[in-house]
Order: structure tokens, then sequence, then C-alpha cells
């Protein structure tokens, strides 16, 4: 058995107004079909869930955490030109430089309107960032990337692509959409978080037992009684097991 990656997962001061900024940011539409207080960011025209693109959440919460940058979004640009057309478009958004102690780096490092970290990446050609869509990767920083890579490719259907004592990198087995990639960095839990989706709405109670065989853990973030089970990886990463429609 294995799971979808559909979606990452954004708590918000504004889900409407956070939302708006990275469907302007990608490319893509909102929509509010979850209800009051989550505002759905996806490819326009998507029929969720699908490989082909990780779609974003925004979550409404009365006080958000503060932000501790231990997953961030990393978009793709075909060319330097493109890369700096984007991270122009993308101040006049609202975004923000950001220095974290990178250096001098030829990505480029910004802050959302709420301050969450992601990275503009200049074009590479050691990896097809270009034909990954707008996003190029969802980047968790951890302790073990070989461990914590090994547990998210077990969990879900995704397969290896890069795989060293620093960095290790997933893209769904059909080869489509962004990757999961795993940079051994410090960093704690912060504002974002992965969710998975069973296949089948009867899979989801084997799927729950097959994590926690794997090493994830219950996790009580708070949620009250919900739809949802919250659990916690390897590395004490915060993710949702979503319950599906049918």
């Amino acid at each position: 058995m294995a799971m979808r990656l559909p979606q990452v997962n954004f708590k918000a001061r504004d889900n409407v107004a956070l939302g708006q900024f990275w469907a302007d940011a990608l490319g893509w539409v909102t929509s509010q079909e979850e209800g009051p207080g989550v505002t759905n960011v996806t490819p326009a025209n998507f029929d969720w869930p699908d490989p082909s693109a990780v779609c974003i959440d925004f979550v409404i919460v009365d006080d958000p955490e503060p932000i501790r940058y231990r997953v961030h979004l990393d978009l793709a640009t075909r060319s330097e030109a493109h890369q700096a057309e984007l991270v122009g478009r993308l101040q006049e958004l609202g975004a923000t430089p950001a220095d974290i102690g990178q250096g001098d780096v030829p990505w480029v490092v910004l802050a959302d309107p709420e301050g969450n970290l992601f990275c503009v990446l200049e074009p590479r050609e050691s990896y097809p960032y270009d034909q990954t869509g707008p996003i190029a990767a969802v980047v968790v920083n951890c302790a073990d990337p070989r461990a914590l890579a090994r547990f998210w490719g077990a969990a879900t259907d995704w397969t290896p692509h890069v795989t060293n004592d620093n960095f290790a990198s997933l893209r769904s087995a059909q080869g489509v959409g962004p990757y999961l990639e795993f940079i051994r960095t410090t960093g704690e839990p912060g504002r974002v978080h992965l969710d998975l989706l069973p296949y089948r709405a009867e899979d989801r109670p084997a799927e729950i037992a097959r994590l926690e065989a794997l090493g994830a853990t219950p996790a009580d973030v708070g949620q009250g009684d919900v739809s949802w089970a919250v659990m916690a990886d390897p590395e004490g990463n915060p993710f949702c097991v979503l319950r599906p429609a049918s």
C-alpha cells in the first residue's frame, strides 16, 4: 500500500490574502471549496488529487506559531532572465528579501507576506526543475536525509532520485510534478506541513497502522475532534492523513 501526497498546508492569519498571493505567484487559482477559513490554491482546471502538482491549502488560525522554517517551497525558473523577472514580480505582490545566512548563492531567498520563507531557484542543468511546474520542490530541513527519505518514500508511492548523507530527493512514481527534498540542516517545526491521502477510504486505518510501523507516531497539535489524523514523522515533523471522500 501507499498514499498520495496531494498538498502542503500553511497556517495563516489571513487565509484569503495569503492564498491569493500564492495563486498569483504560481499562476494558479483559489477556491473556498472546504468552507470558511480554508483557501485552496490549485492549477486552473485541476482535477485534485493528481501527481502533476502538489497543491496548497491555507488554513486560518487565531495565532500562528512562530515560523521556524522546517518546510519550505522552492520555485522553478527557466533562465536567469526568468529568475530575475519572477523575483521582481513576487516583490511587487508583497514578498520581501530574506537573509537566513545563505551568503552568496545563486538562488534568491524571499518571505511571503506572512513571513514564510521560500526560494526562487536559478536554472539547473543537473535537475529538470523546468519540467516540474512552478513549484520545483517541497523541501524539508532534517537531521538525517537518508532516513527521512526512506520513511516518506515508504509512506507514499514516490521514488528516490538522489540519496546521500546531506541530501535526498523523491518524485512521484509517474515522474511528474515537484520533488520532495530532504536537506541536512537545522530547523524546527513551523507553519507548513505535508498532507497524505489514502487511495481509498477503507484503506485509511491500515495505512495509519503502516505509518506507525514505519516510525510515525500520533501527534496532538490541539486539533480537537477532526476528520483527519495528525501524526509526526520519525524526526517529529507533523503531517496529516486525510480522509478520502469515498
